[in-house]
């Protein structure tokens, strides 16, 4: 007969281990299942929200970078209708390319070479007229219900002024800010500028570089998905542009045909404003009506204001519903709640940027959640942005 079995050396730790597995799982079984899911799906949430975190410190910390490439990025989906009709028709890449730079360079030129002119024609009497404004409010202050003095209206003034000084001191010492922020603009509009010309010149050559820093396995998702993203982020921008467009249209004639003075820089205004969903055109909108009450009086700033609440209403009810929701995807409350939280984090170029960011980031997440590159379907018709072979033989190639 055999003896007992002896048991091998280190066996203890075996048995602390399964000891401690058995007293993991009767604690386990203790815990509610919903708290259980609950502290499984936060610790998830934390792991996100710290990358997420992490990734907008970045962005922050690289503004200088990040803004003028995601500028060349919403100019380029802003460009692509015409340089792909260029290109569709036989136009040589590199004309394409002079073709577009030059053509946005000299709109640009031209819209504010408008505003300025008209400034210059009608400064000194929008600045008379305010005078005058501001004289019959002082009257009004005096005659009106709340019967100020002279005395009191001057000593209002007194303060105002003395803290205008007192602020004087703060805005001197932020001058070597401001020409350090007018040197970053112009560097940032010259790399902007370079972006877009490489972006134009060789997109294809670009992605396909940034899709080999992926695993093998992963890229056709990542292909698949980016495109999809970069599609909705095209029609976001075409999209934006028209409504803007419009919005510009209806408050600058608006403004034209009431009399209000500064009627095309107060339309540059609003196209620019409308590119920051919802909120820019509100904020422009007002400026316009600001100006008609100094310039014109209460009767024109209120059909200033009817104006505008028309254009919003147009704009809010029918443009954007129509032509924004399907282009990006995303609710109106959605995109309200991310224009502000993008203007809280980053400011204007937060607010600008962050309804086509959030649009990317939804249909990549559905396009890789409902695994869409397996199915073999393009995500999108043909980009020729991102296409440097022939038609003809990247037909041939494929098949």
């Amino acid at each position: 007969m055999s003896g007992p079995e002896e048991k091998p050396r280190g066996s203890w730790f075996g048995a602390l281990t399964d000891r401690s597995r058995v007293v993991s799982s009767e604690i386990g079984e203790t815990i509610p299942r919903g708290l259980r899911v609950g502290a499984a799906y936060s610790w998830r949430l934390l792991l996100i929200g710290a990358a997420v975190g992490v990734a907008v410190w970045l962005v922050i910390l690289l503004k200088l970078l990040v803004i003028p490439l995601l500028v060349a990025i919403l100019v380029t989906a802003l460009l692509s209708p015409a340089f792909d009709w260029m290109l569709r028709h036989r136009v040589p890449r590199w004309l394409a390319i002079i073709v577009s730079v030059i053509g946005t360079l000299a709109i640009v030129t031209g819209l504010l070479w408008l505003a300025v002119w008209q400034i210059t024609q009608q400064w000194s009497s929008v600045q008379i007229r305010t005078g005058d404004a501001i004289d019959g409010l002082r009257q009004y202050l005096i005659d009106g219900p709340l019967h100020l003095t002279a005395d009191q209206i001057d000593g209002l003034l007194g303060q105002a002024w003395t803290f205008m000084q007192q602020q004087a001191e703060l805005l001197w010492s932020g001058a070597l800010a401001i020409g350090t922020t007018i040197g970053h603009v112009g560097t940032g509009v010259l790399l902007s500028l370079f972006i877009l010309i490489t972006l134009l010149a060789d997109g294809a050559g670009i992605w396909r570089w940034t899709t080999k820093l992926f695993p093998r396995a992963a890229r056709p998702a990542v292909d698949g998905a980016a495109r999809a993203g970069w599609w909705t982020v095209k029609n976001y921008a075409r999209t934006q542009l028209l409504v803007a467009t419009i919005d510009a249209i209806g408050i600058g004639l608006g403004a034209f045909l009431l009399g209000v003075p500064l009627a095309i820089p107060i339309g540059v205004l609003v196209f620019l404003g409308a590119f920051v969903p919802f909120i820019g055109a509100i904020v422009t909108g007002a400026l316009a009506v600001f100006l008609a009450l100094v310039y014109n009086g209460p009767w024109i700033a209120l059909w200033m204001l009817i104006v505008v609440l028309a254009v919003q209403q147009i704009e809010g009810h029918i443009l954007q519903p129509l032509l924004m929701g399907s282009a990006v995807k995303v609710h109106p409350l959605a995109v309200v709640l991310v224009v502000a939280g993008g203007a809280l984090i980053a400011g204007i170029p937060g607010a600008l940027f962050a309804v086509p960011i959030a649009a990317f980031v939804n249909v990549v997440g559905v396009y890789l959640g409902e695994r869409a590159w397996e199915t073999g379907a393009r995500p999108e018709p043909e980009d020729l942005i991102w296409a440097t072979v022939p038609r003809s033989r990247r037909t041939a190639r494929d098949h």
